[in-house]
C-alpha cells in the first residue's frame, strides 16, 4: 500500500524547493518537478520523517538515493524539454527517474542490481511514472531505444563510457561523474555535428561507483 501525502509533506517540500534555490537551483521546470515528486516514498521508513532533507539515505543494495541537491544540479544540467528522449544509468531509488518523468521525459532507465530494479519498476509503475525498465550494465547503454536526446548517469565511472557517446544524438548533452572511488568531477558532454564532443568540467561530488563492462 502506497504511503499518503500529506500537508505536512508538500509544506517540506516547498522548504527543500527554497533551500535549492537558495543553493544556486534555478531552472524552473527542475524546482517544479522537485515540488510535485514525493520523495518520502522512495526511501526507507527508517528515514520518513528526513526525507525532505537535502541529505542521501542508504536504500539497500550498497545503493543510495541521492540528495536533492544533487539530482536538482545534474538535471539542471540536462535542459529537459518534453518529449526528450533520455536515458538513465541507474535507476536506484527511482527518485531521479520520477523527477525526469515528472519534467516530461521519454525515459528509459537501466539498473544492474536485480533486487532493486524489481522493487523500484513496482514503486513506479503504482505512482503512475511510465518509464522503459531495463535490467542490465548501465555502462554499455541500451542502444535499442536509441539515439538519446540526453543521457545522466548517476554513479561516478572512471571514464566516460564509448557507448553512452555513440548512443547520444548530435546535438545531445551526457551528464556523467567521472574520478576515482572517492571523489568525482561532474562533466557536461555536448555532441557537435562534426561528431567531436564539448567536454565541460563543473563541481566535486561523491557517487557509488558505475559498475559494468565499460566502467569499474
Amino acid at each position: 500500500m502506497i504511503e499518503k501525502d500529506t500537508y505536512k509533506d508538500k509544506g517540506a517540500r516547498r522548504l527543500l524547493v527554497e533551500e535549492l534555490k537558495q543553493k544556486g537551483i534555478i531552472d524552473t521546470g527542475v524546482l517544479n518537478a522537485i515540488l510535485q515528486v514525493p520523495r518520502h516514498l522512495f526511501i526507507h521508513k527508517d528515514f520518513r520523517f528526513h526525507a525532505y532533507q537535502d541529505k542521501a539515505f542508504p536504500i539497500g543494495e550498497g545503493q543510495t538515493i541521492s540528495q536533492p541537491y544533487t539530482v536538482a544540479y545534474q538535471t539542471q544540467l540536462l535542459h529537459i524539454e518534453t518529449n526528450d528522449r533520455v536515458l538513465e544509468i541507474g535507476t536506484g531509488s527511482g527518485y531521479q527517474a520520477a523527477v525526469l518523468i515528472q519534467m516530461g521525459a521519454v525515459l528509459t532507465t537501466i539498473e544492474r542490481q536485480e533486487k532493486l530494479y524489481q522493487k523500484t519498476k513496482k514503486l513506479l509503475t503504482q505512482l503512475e511514472y511510465k518509464a522503459n525498465f531495463i535490467a542490465g550494465d548501465g555502462s554499455i547503454g541500451y542502444a535499442a531505444n536509441g539515439p538519446y536526446d540526453k543521457i545522466i548517469v548517476t554513479a561516478g565511472a572512471p571514464r566516460v563510457p564509448e557507448a553512452l557517446l555513440q548512443q547520444l544524438k548530435v546535438g545531445g548533452i551526457l551528464i556523467i561523474p567521472v574520478g576515482n572511488n572517492l571523489v568525482q568531477t561532474m562533466h557536461t558532454l555536448i555532441k557537435k555535428a562534426d561528431g567531436n564532443i564539448e567536454d565541460i568540467s563543473l563541481d566535486q561530488f561523491r557517487f557509488v561507483p558505475l559498475i559494468g563492462n565499460q566502467a569499474w
